[in-house]
């Protein structure tokens, strides 16, 4: 994510960084050549054969423009719906952190031992929150660096993980029998058991979310149909232009090129937003203000510091 905050006009017109720009120059500059070849055959070499009217430009125009409004609103939505989907997933770790705190507790007149293994049970759910989330993000980025989670797994788990079609999945579901086990000792009262259990469904819920948008893209036929027409009609365009505007054609086509293809691509950009484009969600970011929030809570003080912004943009 771009986390440019300059407001003055000038500075945001002169920005290419994270524009489409970076990905749309080739096209741009190929189209404003064609334009600038259809000039001279116009204007010096007297080739009048293949000059269109600009009529139906300006219909198709209009057309092309409302067809790619609607297919960013659908690439927007996405977008959104995936980091409200990460909003909630920030809220239920606290969430989940809060309870465990104070729904897991030993009996009363229990014995230091005890008393020690109900907070190991704590600290291990909550730290287990953090692998959960770590892994949902390589799961999302389809990352296999699962090595990292081991400050939180034993080896054992981190084993067994290799072999499963769904880690996040697993590691959730073992939290769950751990808690299970806490009910069985008498460490959580049953009345609080579907609160715990609540929030290990709301996670999943949110997990499932996440990957409803990552494996449902937009329709491929969709995508194709509008890349082609607005390459064809920026490539036919000079040609409509150029017996009216004469030698504005190449600059009126450059600038018109720049807009449609622009708008082509920030569909691209922003329909797939889990992984590591510019304007794609500070996944890493997330990851780790959930860390730091929920390592807090066992009293750790050492803690990393938050993920930064590099050049403007948050991983």
């Amino acid at each position: 994510m771009i986390m440019n905050r300059e407001k003055r006009w000038w500075r945001l017109a002169l920005t290419v960084d994270g524009t489409t720009l970076t990905r749309t120059w080739r096209r741009v500059l190929a189209t404003t050549v064609l334009a600038f070849v259809t000039t001279i055959m116009w204007e010096v070499f007297d080739i009048h054969t293949l000059t269109l009217t600009v009529t139906p430009f300006s219909l198709i125009g209009v057309a092309i423009s409302i067809f790619l409004g609607f297919r960013n609103n659908a690439s927007y939505d996405r977008y959104w719906e995936a980091r409200k989907l990460w909003g909630r997933m920030v809220n239920v770790s606290r969430t989940w952190a809060r309870q465990v705190s104070t729904l897991i507790q030993a009996p009363e007149g229990s014995d230091e031992a005890v008393l020690a293994e109900v907070a190991q049970i704590r600290e291990t759910l909550i730290l287990r929150q953090v692998a959960y989330v770590h892994g949902f993000r390589l799961h999302l980025r389809g990352e296999d660096t699962w090595e990292q989670l081991g400050a939180w797994l034993d080896d054992e788990e981190l084993e067994r993980l290799q072999s499963e079609s769904n880690r996040p999945a697993a590691i959730s579901h073992k939290s769950g029998e751990i808690v299970s086990a806490a009910w069985r000792k008498g460490y959580v009262h049953p009345m609080h058991v579907p609160i715990l259990e609540g929030s290990l469904t709301e996670i999943t819920g949110i997990q499932g979310g996440c990957e409803r948008i990552l494996a449902t893209p937009v329709p491929f036929i969709y995508n194709v149909l509008m890349h082609r027409i607005v390459g064809l009609y920026c490539v036919f365009l000079p040609f409509g232009l150029v017996s009216s505007i004469h030698w504005v054609t190449p600059m009126a086509v450059a600038f018109i090129a720049y807009a449609f293809y622009g708008l082509d691509s920030i569909g691209d950009e922003i329909e797939e937003p889990f992984g590591r484009d510019p304007n794609d969600l500070p996944l890493t970011f997330l990851s780790r203000m959930i860390e730091v929030n929920l390592r807090q809570r066992t009293g750790d003080t050492e803690l990393p510091g938050m993920h930064r912004p590099i050049a403007g943009v948050l991983d």
